[in-house]
C-alpha cells in the first residue's frame, strides 16, 4: 500500500512539473516575441521563430 501511495505521488508530481514547464515556456515565449525588442529585432532584422525542425538541420556541421 505504501508503495502504490509513493507511486501516485511520484506520477502526480511529474504532471505537476509538466503542466508548469508548458505555462513557463508559454509565458517566456510569448514575453519575448511581445516585448519592444522582440518586435524590432522581427521587423528590422526579419528574426522569425522556427517552424518545426528546421534549426535541427543548419549547415553548421555539413563538413565532417
Amino acid at each position: 500500500m505504501e508503495l502504490f501511495i509513493i507511486f501516485i505521488s511520484v506520477i502526480i508530481l511529474i504532471v505537476f512539473l509538466f503542466i508548469f514547464y508548458i505555462i513557463v515556456e508559454r509565458a517566456v515565449r510569448e514575453g519575448i516575441n511581445n516585448s519592444v525588442i522582440g518586435r524590432y529585432l522581427e521587423e528590422k532584422h526579419g528574426i522569425k521563430e522556427p517552424q518545426g525542425d528546421e534549426d535541427l538541420y543548419d549547415d553548421t556541421f555539413k563538413g565532417e
